[in-house]
């Protein structure tokens, strides 16, 4: 064989032995790819199985943190209703109506005198729902006249007004959404969304290639980015899930999620969502999300009530809101307001007409942006407070609640104004430093105990110190009503005639240890009826009655009164040596007001999540704590305060209609400045005083009392029905002894006693005594420390002339 050939047949063989190895490398490598593909299969599989698992776990779960929404009472309307016509406009107003000739869609009204035409817009409340109704309404004399449907067709018994909204409570991440439905919304919405953001939004599923392309040529074109090609259902995953990096594996994944959205629900569904998430723009701290809050906070009004122009501008904020923002930079936001408009024309959106209409309205956004922020911190405070019972703080900032409340937003102002007013003019007349002079007002029903309106400053809208809630100020003489009413709860001991003695008095405290309290003016009236002890708020009687019906007893009725907390038994407690809140005198004094029957103060009404559910209801509660007899007789001597006692500046400033009851209440040094009081319908406990805890030089009835008459001025109330309960009986007695009443002596006075327990034993004649004065109001004893047992030693009132020894010193 020769040379040529053997070489032939090695490089053959080589070659051979090349290619077999490169087949087995190739087997080889198929194999591997294989597996890789298989591998990168089920990780794909995988990873899309866990995208596909979040897509379904927030879409179909909470898909929002939702703030909680509250809300003042609805106005209930029928014939006979209280309600002045101006109340009714200014609520209307704040409900955001408006006033134009001929009211012809939701949220407007046409007013003329007294007499009103409105388009309501309905409400889902939490025990049903009421329909938005065209109405008339006819407002006389403080009271609704006539109310019917305004075709007169049908008649109208009652409605309801929907509720203002009067707070929110955010979610951590401070979001603000208003959840709508798309059969909510205005279908142009829906149209000029698809028309200007996705126009194949109804025929991808999910990824649109064609309009992807398109924006990767004209970006290219320009150098940058003028044109996105996301859809509707990207941009909400964008927003909904993911976060603002810009990278292929996030847009590979935004498409992937959107891809499986697509899948798994309906395209109403990713509409829907798409209108709720969508950052349409700022408010501070607080994001504005979707077209339902949007609405609100360009127009101040429903979506549904949104016209073209303001849809194409909401629509138009959709590429930016920052960038847009009407308020900030308006040419920007014409400018794209008129391209939307455009655009919706051009795919047959809008029609001309409506084009041409809208193109040449002004933006009409309003001027003043609504704040997230409550306008009525003070009260949200007290929602806060009952919320607290029952709900955890998460689920209140995030669940969407919608919380009823017994908020009367008129009330309300109407106290906001008349506290700033009295206690600005109170301070510069008592020339105290500017803004150091402070107070707080609360107002709530007699039956019930609904917190109508609380105010816990001056600064109304200030979300701070809540004096109203949080200030611990010594009461003064607002405690004596509980120290008569246990003494009245022992009929066969008290009553209305009861002679105390005036004079000064003693209490031994220990060894060695003794208080002696005076009365304000250091004075001395002799024997008095206990009548009168209340009505002049005489400080050595209410000591004696105290110690004779036992501390003990005291601090119980407090307590059964609504007074929580540890109430040490000191003597001092009888002259108002006690720490209170605002709040805490306002259940005082409302258990009183309900005749002894004790309802805890509350300000929610329900609860209901944001599907109409009904998820707690707050009914109302009673528990007798005193006798009715007993209240019956304070509530009497309370109305005398307020005629002719330490408070009878009362009864020449309000009409003599408006008969109420109340005590006045001063501290030592007039650091401290109370009234607390009642009608037949509301109850008003009124502070004034310093924070730093100066002196005031105001006494109950210079400065708390003004606030309180300059409200019930104009308060719409009922009047006080006085000592007129079939469980008493009215007798005349003497004045000056208790007995009844000789015609051949002495000065009758008609008094109430519970039936069985009046005086049988006819007065004896004496020497006229001159009229006693009406004295100031009294001040607390300063408190004492812990000690025994208090004894009260001699300390004789000096007596009137008194043959038969009658008058004595009660509790020698």
């Amino acid at each position: 064989m020769s040379q040529e050939v053997k070489q032939e047949s090695s490089a053959r063989r080589f070659f051979k032995g090349l290619w077999v190895t490169f087949a087995l490398f190739g087997r080889v490598f198929r194999i591997l790819l294989l597996v890789a593909l298989v591998l990168g299969l089920l990780l794909g599989i995988v990873y899309t199985l866990d995208l596909d698992e979040k897509v379904r776990d927030q879409f179909e779960g909470r898909r929002w943190e939702l703030p909680a929404r509250v809300f003042a009472r609805p106005l209930d309307m029928y014939e006979g209703q209280q309600l002045y016509a101006d109340h009714l406009e200014e609520e209307l107003k704040l409900l955001n109506y408006r006033a134009i000739d001929k009211p012809v869609e939701t949220g407007q009204y046409q007013r003329q005198g007294n007499k009103f035409v409105i388009n309501t817009r309905g409400f889902q409340f939490a025990d049903d729902k009421e329909p938005a109704r065209s109405i008339k309404i006819n407002v006389a004399n403080g009271k609704i006249a006539s109310l019917a449907y305004a075709d007169g067709k049908n008649p109208l018994d009652l409605m309801r007004l929907e509720p203002v909204l009067i707070g929110n409570f955010y979610p951590r991440k401070n979001e603000d959404r208003v959840l709508v439905r798309q059969k909510d919304v205005p279908p142009l919405l829906v149209g000029g969304l698809v028309a200007v953001e996705d126009r194949k939004f109804y025929e991808h599923q999910g990824v649109n290639p064609m309009a992807i392309a398109r924006a990767m040529v004209a970006n290219l074109k320009a150098g940058h980015t003028v044109q996105g090609g996301s859809t509707l259902t990207q941009q909400l995953v964008k927003n909904f899930y993911l976060t603002s990096e810009r990278s292929w594996h996030r847009k590979i994944k935004e498409a992937t999620m959107a891809f499986l959205l697509e899948m798994r629900y309906t395209k109403q569904d990713i509409m829907e969502a798409y209108l709720n998430e969508i950052h349409l723009g700022q408010d501070g701290d607080r994001a504005i999300h979707g077209f339902g809050l949007a609405a609100q906070f360009y127009f101040n009004r429903p979506v549904w009530e949104l016209k073209p122009d303001q849809i194409a501008l909401l629509i138009g904020l959709a590429k930016g809101a920052g960038y847009y923002d009407p308020r900030l930079h308006p040419d920007r936001a014409l400018e794209r307001r008129n391209l939307v408009l455009q655009v919706m024309l051009t795919e047959k959106a809008i029609t001309q007409a409506a084009y041409t209409e809208s193109i040449a309205q002004p933006l009409g956004v309003s001027e003043k942006k609504p704040s997230g922020n409550s306008p009525f911190p003070a009260y949200l405070d007290l929602v806060r407070q009952q919320l607290q019972r029952d709900y955890k703080e998460e689920d209140v900032r995030s669940q969407g609640l919608m919380i009823f409340t017994a908020m009367d937003p008129i009330v309300q102002l109407t106290a906001e104004t008349i506290l700033q007013n009295r206690v600005g003019r109170l301070e510069r007349a008592q020339r105290i430093p500017k803004g150091k002079l402070n107070g707080a007002l609360i107002i709530s029903s007699v039956q019930g105990g609904e917190v109508m309106a609380l105010v816990g400053s001056r600064d109304v809208r200030y979300a701070g110190y809540n004096r109203a809630l949080t200030a611990q100020r010594q009461i003064g003489s607002l405690v004596k009503p509980a120290i008569y009413l246990a003494a009245l709860e022992n009929p066969k001991k008290y009553n209305l005639a009861t002679r105390i003695s005036d004079g000064p008095v003693t209490v031994k405290l220990g060894s060695k240890k003794y208080w002696q309290p005076q009365n304000y003016d250091r004075g001395n009236m002799g024997a008095v009826t206990l009548l009168k002890a209340i009505t002049l708020s005489r400080n050595t009687p209410a000591v004696r009655v105290g110690v004779g019906v036992g501390l003990d007893k005291v601090v119980r009725t407090l307590h059964d009164l609504g007074i929580g907390g540890d109430i040490p038994a000191y003597p001092s407690i009888l002259l108002g040596a006690l720490e209170m809140s605002p709040i805490d005198v306002q259940q005082m004094y409302q258990t009183i007001a309900a005749g002894g029957s004790y309802s805890p103060l509350k300000a929610i009404r329900s609860v209901m999540n944001p599907h109409g559910q009904v998820l707690t209801r707050y009914p109302l509660t009673v528990k007798q704590v005193a006798s009715p007899e007993a209240a019956d007789l304070l509530i009497y001597a309370m109305n005398q305060v307020t005629e002719v006692g330490t408070a009878k500046e009362l009864s020449s400033t309000l009409p003599s209609w408006k008969k109420v009851a109340g005590k006045t209440g001063t501290t030592n040094d007039k650091k401290d400045s109370w009234f607390a009081g009642f009608s037949g319908q509301h109850v008003v406990t009124v502070w004034v005083g310093r924070d730093d805890n100066k002196p005031t030089n105001l006494t109950g009835g210079t400065g708390a009392l003004k606030v309180w008459a300059d409200l019930f001025k104009v308060l719409p109330t009922k009047p006080l029905q006085v000592a007129n309960s079939s469980r008493l009986v009215w007798v005349d007695v003497d004045q000056s002894t208790g007995l009844r009443f000789n015609p051949a002596c002495g000065k009758a006075i008609r008094t109430p006693f519970i039936k069985g327990t009046q005086p049988q034993q006819m007065s004896y004649c004496e020497p006229p005594v001159s009229a006693d004065p009406v004295a100031p109001e009294p001040a607390t004893a300063a408190p004492l420390p812990p000690a025994a047992a208090p004894v009260v030693v001699a300390a004789p009132a000096k007596k009137k002339a008194d043959s038969s020894g009658w008058i004595d010193d009660l509790m020698q």
